[in-house]
């Protein structure tokens, strides 16, 4: 049997996308938190960001990383309608 040229850490397909999907969140709350108007609540959001997936960084359960990503964007729409409504 020929032996798998992929080290034993590699992502499979499914886990690399997944993995898109929530550097692609974590950017994105990034970017929404830049146009919060004071400083010292844009730090506290950028610190509960970083530590909130740094915890669950090494979590592995297709489900709960689905059902993290999805309650994630909900944060995230929170957000910008805060923001929205700020603004106006």
């Amino acid at each position: 049997m020929a032996a798998s040229r992929l080290p034993p850490s590699a992502l499979t397909l499914k886990q690399f996308l997944r993995r898109q999907q929530v550097l692609q969140l974590y950017r994105r709350i990034l970017r929404a938190i830049r146009d919060v108007p004071a400083e010292a609540d844009r730090h506290y959001l950028k610190d509960w960001a970083r530590e909130e997936f740094r915890r669950n960084k090494d979590a592995t359960d297709e489900d709960a990383i689905r059902m993290m990503i999805t309650q994630g964007n909900m944060q995230l729409q929170e957000l910008q309608r805060t923001l929205k409504l700020a603004k106006s």
